[in-house]
This record gives structure tokens, sequence and C-alpha cells, in this order.
């Protein structure tokens, strides 16, 4: 299950798309603008990646009906206002249909029918049902084959009203679906069916109840037949959260519902580790990543620190549990290395690497050495800390080991298998590493921004050591982090270009191509400050910035398309880490420009970040142009605003040296400014900022505020470490 809280009033239904999409935890309803389930389609019920309806239509004396509205007040619920078309003879329909659609463990559908004429309604209502138990990348993918075997039943329900049971056999594993009709409705073939006579003015009510089963267990329904939804578990997490979440006063409504939107689609994406009731963890994004991923989960987690970093413990843990511990070159695993992603199908081999967990990246392992030092910074108790640590090693270890293959000092990856992802980095797309004449980059490659993230880990780590009076360890890795810092310096920086190359091929040969990832570099510390203007004067050119952010490829770059995933769009997350890396080099107004880029893009796409858009130029098209298979809600898209009004306010705490380091650059647009519960160490932390000053309020006893931005460069690492 997951902590959702409420939506606020933002449009349900995908302007991209024209469906509405729900999320509770692990699953997830894909349906039409009207509410209706269409085989065939992108459409379903999912549940722990398994279609468990792929059909779900509902007509009204064999018509389907007219939608008239549609609001989401939560995440995981819809009222869907519809009408049975006009009788014939007549101009206007006289029957309201309204479908209030709640997802959980499951789903509940609450029917109103409302006849407004001043004559009684003979109604058929007709709901048709199937189940396919497709696999969720065989959906994505539109591969879907029948599957041979799906048993259909239907009979009379307990205590009354019809049952549709539908049940799938493979080997030990089963999957299952019971549809239920309240009193009243009959079943068979397929369909559940109700005859009833609606009176003048008047109203009839009606539900069905969906519940799943996994290997011959029922999910609990996370709202039971006749349960008032407000005092459902979901309902009463989301008052829970919205007693805790932080609040945002400005004068600019557009980017104080962008910020809440955000904060409301990451509590929708929160999973509940199913062996560990009390641990929270990320999904990556709806519709297709509803899992936990290693990249994906821990950027997210730190984004959102401020709003609760419990998520990131959670991750932390989660993540430990499923360090490598083997080589298998099918899955990739290797030891300590941290997962790409987990999937729980019945067609799990149909996933990366053909099993439910694959390990194919090169970035998670080193970022989760970054988030435990960032953890570290915000307050994580030293036992935490003992716990997690050993981990942390392994995966150091790991990437000496495994993950510079060479020993030239840099990571590098090369998949495994034919089975296994081409590109391991964030750009994951086959054709996202190429040269500047757009010839693809030969594996093994080390990516310009992986080198960044190793070198935070090393610094983490040399942090660690310190703090245990470990002198001669802290060193080590001073020494270590010092050492990555000259060399990237000096074999990736292009001095006739004036930017770092995206990566290193399979001959060392630099990878030219003008490209974001040196953005995540400057949010790391790895660039030399005498190279960090022309990076930034490069990421603000015309050719990378858009006018709603920062392109992940440059338009003069032979593989550039705007219109592709990796080679031009443009993803907020990455503007995010971009600003971040802007202001801990000083370039504030740079930071303030792609940070209100990106906000300002939040509000064409209904105050909820797409995964990406297109990276068409503003001049060309006054609103971003949606990317037509973008997840939305998706992790790190939603807490790329939260991390953006935290950039703003250069709100650095490092909490076992006692002190928080904050002094705000927020865009006069934005003033006054009050965030308050940003959560600190336990307590609850609020900033206020006006155009005549700014304070902070809240702070945990015995952390001192120092008023100046914190520039973490060669200050990060430890001093009498060179600093190359």
């Amino acid at each position: 299950m997951t902590e959702a809280w409420a939506y606020g009033g933002g449009p349900p239904v995908s302007a991209q798309t024209g469906l509405i999409t729900l999320v509770e935890g692990l699953a997830f309803c894909i349906a039409d603008s009207a509410g209706d389930i269409r085989p065939g389609a992108e459409q379903g019920l999912f549940f722990r990646d398994t279609r468990f309806l792929n059909r779900f239509e509902l007509t009204v004396d064999g018509e389907h009906l007219q939608v008239l509205r549609a609001d989401c007040p939560t995440p995981y619920e819809a009222t869907i206002i519809t009408r049975r078309p006009p009788l014939p003879g007549l101009a206007d329909s006289t029957l309201l249909v309204i479908r209030r659609r709640y997802v959980g463990t499951g789903m509940r559908e609450d029917l109103t029918l409302r006849n407004l004429s001043q004559h009684p309604a003979d109604v058929r209502l007709e709901l048709a049902v199937d189940a396919d138990f497709a696999g969720l990348f065989d959906v994505k993918e539109g591969r879907v084959r029948p599957r041979e075997g799906i048993r259909r039943s239907a009979g009379p329900a307990e205590p009354g009203g019809g049952v549709l049971r539908l049940r799938y056999d493979q080997g030990a594993e089963s999957r299952a679906v019971t549809v239920t009709g309240d009193s009243g409705a009959s079943a068979a073939d397929g369909r559940l069916t109700w005859r009833l006579v609606v009176p003048p003015r008047g109203e009839r009510d009606l539900s069905v109840q969906v519940v799943p089963a996994v290997d011959g267990v029922e999910a609990a329904p996370s709202y039971r037949p006749g349960q008032p939804v407000e005092t459902s578990g979901p309902a009463t997490r989301l008052a829970a959260w919205r007693r805790v979440t932080p609040v945002l006063h400005t004068p600019d409504a557009a980017i104080a519902a962008l910020v809440t939107r955000s904060a409301e689609d990451l509590g929708a994406l929160r999973i509940i580790d199913p062996d560990h009731p009390d641990r929270t963890v990320v999904a990556a994004g709806a519709p297709w990543f509803m899992t936990l991923f290693g990249r994906d989960s821990l950027l997210t987690s730190w984004m959102l620190l401020p709003l609760d970093p419990t998520v990131a413990l959670g991750t932390l843990r989660t993540l430990a549990e499923r360090q490598g511990g083997k080589v298998d070159p099918r899955t990739e695993e290797e030891p300590g290395r941290i997962m790409h992603e987990l999937r729980c199908g019945l067609d799990a081999e149909a996933a990366l690497g053909g099993g439910s967990v694959y390990y194919g990246t090169i970035d998670a392992t080193p970022l989760f050495v970054v988030l435990l030092g960032e953890l570290r910074r915000w307050g994580l108790a030293s036992a935490d800390v003992d716990a997690l640590l050993p981990h942390a090693d392994r995966a150091l270890e790991w990437i000496d080991r495994y993950g510079d293959r060479d020993g030239d000092g840099f990571v590098e990856y090369q998949r495994a298998t034919e089975r296994g992802l081409v590109n391991q980095g964030w750009k994951d797309s086959f054709d996202a590493i190429s040269f500047a004449d757009g010839t693809p980059a030969t594996p093994p490659i080390a990516l310009a921004e992986v080198q960044g993230y190793v070198y935070a880990a090393f610094v983490a780590r040399a942090h660690f050591a310190r703090e245990t009076g470990d002198e001669e360890q802290s060193q080590y890795w001073a020494h270590r982090a010092a050492t990555l810092k000259r060399q990237f310096n000096e074999q990736f920086w292009l001095p006739d270009r004036g930017y770092f190359a995206l990566a290193l091929d399979a001959e060392k040969r630099p990878v030219d191509a003008l490209a974001s990832n040196m953005g995540h570099c400057l949010w790391t510390g790895l660039v030399d400050e005498d190279k960090a203007a022309s990076v930034a004067r490069h990421l603000l050119s015309p050719e990378m910035f858009t006018g709603f952010g920062v392109r992940t490829l440059a338009t003069t770059m032979g593989a550039y398309n705007p219109m592709s995933y990796h080679n031009g769009s443009v993803w907020p997350h990455d503007n995010a880490l971009i600003a971040g890396g802007l202001m801990r080099y000083g370039f504030t107004a740079q930071a303030q420009r792609v940070a209100l880029a990106v906000m300002d893009a939040g509000r064409h796409f209904g105050w909820r970040l797409p995964e990406l858009f297109c990276g068409f130029d503003r001049a060309d098209f006054p609103a971003p142009v949606p990317y037509p298979t973008s997840c939305s809600p998706q992790a790190w898209a939603a807490a790329a605003p939260l991390y953006l009004l935290r950039t703003l306010l250069r709100f650095d705490p490092w909490v076992p040296r006692g002190r928080v380091w904050c002094h705000p650059a927020v865009p006069p647009q934005l003033l006054p400014l009050r965030v308050e519960r940003l959560h600190l160490a336990g307590a609850t932390v609020s900033v206020s900022v006006t155009r005549s000053g700014w304070r902070v309020d809240g702070l945990p006893e015995g952390i001192e505020l120092v008023r100046q931005p914190r520039r973490p460069l060669t200050a990060d690492v430890p001093a009498s470490a060179p600093t190359g």
C-alpha cells in the first residue's frame, strides 16, 4: 500500500492520451475518459506487475456512456460524471451516471444512477469484465498474446448479487481476480447485469468490488463494500500526511500548485515493502514503472529529503537487502552491486535479464553511498549508519573490482549478455550515447556523470571515516576523490570546445557530444572551478536551453532529435540537478533561470511535471510539447520542484557538525515566500524570505545557523588531503 494524499484539483484526464491514471502503491488503473477499460489497448487494472482487468466496460441499455466531466480528488480516486445517450426522439439525456472509482489493493466502483425526468426509468445496466493476466512489459510493448487455460466462472454472490471469477495457473504460480456486483446483480457470460427502475427525480446506488489474488492469496481490499471511503486505510493515511507535509506560501499560485502537486504525487508513488510493513520506498513512476528502481529511487529519495527522510532510509535498507552477492551474467548481478529494477509478474522472464531482479545499471551503486552520506548530513542516527555502512563498503568494493574494469580510474559499463541494456546510465536508450557527428559510442563506456557520482561516494566515505576518528581511512578516500577529480578534468575536458565530453569510449576517446550530463558533474563538485563558467555558459546556450529547461543534447549534434527519448528532450530531474550544480558553483542567476523555466513548464501540464517532454525551443512553440509515452506521475520528475525549491533556498544541513547553511536566492516573482514544515533531524523547520530579508525558525537544539551559502567544492574533501 501507499501513503497518499489529496491532489487539490489537477486535471485527471491526460491531455496527451485522453486517459485517466489512478495510482495506489503497487496498483494502478488506466482507463479512458469515461472510466471504461477497453480490451486491446494499453489500459487495465494492474497489481504487482500483472494486468488483472483488461476489460471493464459499462453500458446502459446497450449504449456506452458519454463523459461530461472527471475529477480526481486524490491520486487513487476518480469521480467520472457521465450520461446515457439521449433516447430516440429526445434532444437531451435524462439519465446521469456517476462513477466513483477507488484504486488500492484491488478496486471498488460505486455507481449512482440519477433520473432527471418526471417518469420512471427502466434501465438495463451491464458491466463487461475480462482479464488476461498479461505481464506489464507485454502490455507496455504491445506484445500481449492470449493465455490458454484462463478459467472463467460466474454465479451468485454471498449474501447477494452476482460474482465473476477468473483464474490462471502457471506452474506453481497463479493469478486470479474476483469481481462482485452488489445485491440485484446477476452474473453470466463475463457480465454483471442489473435490471432496475430509477424513480422520477430519484436515484439508485450500486457497487462493484474487484479483488486480485496472487498465488492463492487474496489481497485485503483497501475499500470494503459499504465502508465509507473516508475511513479507509488510504484516506486515514492521507489525513495523517496532510498534517506533516511541507506548506508553501507564495504569490505565484501556479508555482505553489506545482510544488503541492509534486508532493502529492510522491505520496502516491510511495510503497510499503510487504516484508517490512514499517519500511517505505518510492516507485519510479506510473504507469509502467510502479516498482523499486535503484537509480530512480535513490535520486528521488535524495531530492525529497526535506519532505520525508524516512523514504531515503527505507530505500537504502531495501536495496541493501538485495545487494548483489554473486556473479550472474544473465541478470548482471555482481558482488556489491546495487540493482537496477525489481519485477514480480508472471512473465518476469520477459523483463531485463530474464529474472525478477536486474542489476544492469552503472550508477545505482555509487549513488547508494552518496545517498547514505547525504542522509547522514540530514541527521541519520549513528546506529542506522553502522548498519548500512558495510553495504556502502561493499558498493565501493564493486566500484574497484567490477566498475573500473580496466583499472584506469574510471567506472565504465558493458552489458554481459544480449538481453541486458546496451546503455546503463540514466540515458539508457540504445542510441543515447554518441559522438558529436552522431556515431554511436562503443562500450565499455565511461560516462561523465557517473564519475561525479563515484567522486561524491568517495567524499562521503571519507567523512564517515573521519566521524569515527579513522584518519587513515579518511585520508585514503579523500585522496581517491582528489585523484579522480584531477584525472576527470584532464581526460574528459575538451579545451577546444570549452565543455566536458559526454563519455570515454572503449578506446578511451572522448565522446565529444555537447550534452546535459556534465551538469551532474557540477552537482557533485567534480568540475574544477576554472572550468565551471564555461560549462555553465554552454548549458544555458541557445543550443542547449529551450526556455523550458536544458536539453539532453545540443541542437548542433548529429543525433539531435527534440522528439527523442534522450537525444534532445527535456527531463525535469536532469534540470533540477543541473540547477543544483549551477548554484553550488555560485552561478545564481543561471540556476534561477533553469529553476523558473522548469517550474513554468509545469503550468502547461496541469501542475504535474511529466517524466520528460520534447525539446523544441520556446520561440517555436509557446508551450512545451508533450512526449507521447512519458510517465506521469513519475518519481524524480515529481521530486524536481521540491529540489529546485531547496536549491533556491540554498538550504544545506550538516547535522553531525551542528550546522545548517542557508542563504536564500529566491527570484523576486516568488516573494514573499514562506516554506513551512521542512523536516530536519526530528524537527520541523520554516524558512521565510521577503525582499528585505529572511529568517529560519524551528531549528533543532544545538544546530547553528550559518547565514551564507555552503559551496562544498574542495571543502568537501577533508582537510590535509590533496585537492588536485
